[in-house]
């Protein structure tokens, strides 16, 4: 086996999940030329979009690599890796993962049909909501611990939510609940709209269905229509949460449920401090790693 090779470009999380986008919509990209996409776990707002080759990088394909960032391109770096198939390790890596009733899997992957399991389908390319993310998994286990604490949500929130991963969970556990997603990136709606395809939930603003919208934060002419929310979803990072804590609590009905990821172990006490100010107190909390996962509850106000 020839040695294998790695380009490493590092930005801001938006723009490298951008660059992962349009990576996975380029139709004549080279299956030998494997690309994903990590967090820096002590810089959880920094993230390293990563391409792997079975052979030593030339000039242009560190320019592909560049081009794949809109505006000024970041600078990259190659490093050679040795006798590993990388192919198979990056599909190794995403391999499904059960979180709770949850089976979530790339289209690599087959059905296993288990009454038991809720499965999704989502795509490789989507690393950054495909359920591998030890926040994205935890917040499935959270939603079936709200489930099974008898939480019955009508109407639900899912804030930069990427995928649509987590709408979806949501609407499988609470079938009969309006459901509403946005993201503040644009390239995110090609890939909300085609996961609900795949995995057959309905779009629309009835019961059951899903209501999709490109949003900064809590803004937007869906959350206007729809607030206030019982069960609002955030999977974001820390400082966005802290500084939308009192838009969160606008926007939360009377003893409404907050679940919120994201945030690093470390972060937690500025993020809770934040919350109890806003109105909401601690049901439970989840420790996955070094991320923490938070199931909140407004406090009852007359």
């Amino acid at each position: 086996m020839s040695s294998n090779w790695k380009i490493t470009a590092r930005g801001p999380r938006q723009a490298v999940e951008q660059a992962l986008a349009a990576q996975g919509a380029v139709d004549n990209w080279d299956p030998d030329f494997v690309v994903g996409a990590r967090e820096l776990p002590e810089r959880p707002e920094e993230w390293l979009l990563e391409a792997w080759l079975p052979r030593r990088p030339t000039h242009g394909d560190m320019l592909r690599v560049q081009k794949l960032f809109t505006g000024s391109a970041p600078r990259v770096t190659t490093e050679r890796l040795g006798d590993i198939d990388w192919v198979s390790a990056s599909r190794q890596h995403a391999r499904p993962i059960v979180a709770g009733p949850f089976r979530v899997r790339t289209p690599d992957f087959k059905r296993l049909d288990q009454p038991d399991l809720i499965e999704f389908e989502i795509p490789a390319a989507q690393a950054f909501g495909t359920g591998q993310h030890a926040t994205t998994s935890g917040c499935l286990e959270m939603l079936a611990a709200m489930k099974a604490r008898r939480v019955r949500p009508h109407k639900i929130a899912d804030i930069g939510t990427g995928t649509g991963l987590l709408a979806f969970a949501a609407l499988a556990l609470w079938p009969h609940a309006r459901a509403t997603a946005t993201d503040n990136d644009p390239v995110c709606a090609d890939s909300v709209l085609d996961n609900a395809t795949r995995n057959g939930i309905a779009l629309g603003n009835g019961r059951g269905e899903l209501a999709f919208g490109v949003a900064e934060g809590v803004e937007g002419e869906q959350h206007e229509a729809r607030a206030p929310y019982d069960l609002i979803i955030a999977n974001i990072l820390a400082r966005p949460l802290i500084e939308l804590a009192p838009d969160f609590a606008a926007m939360t009905s009377a003893r409404g449920h907050l679940l919120l990821s994201g945030l690093l172990v470390s972060q937690e006490a500025a993020v809770r401090s934040s919350y109890r100010r806003a109105g909401f107190r601690l049901v439970a909390r989840l420790a996955k790693g070094e991320w923490s996962i938070l199931w909140l509850r407004r406090r009852y106000q007359v």
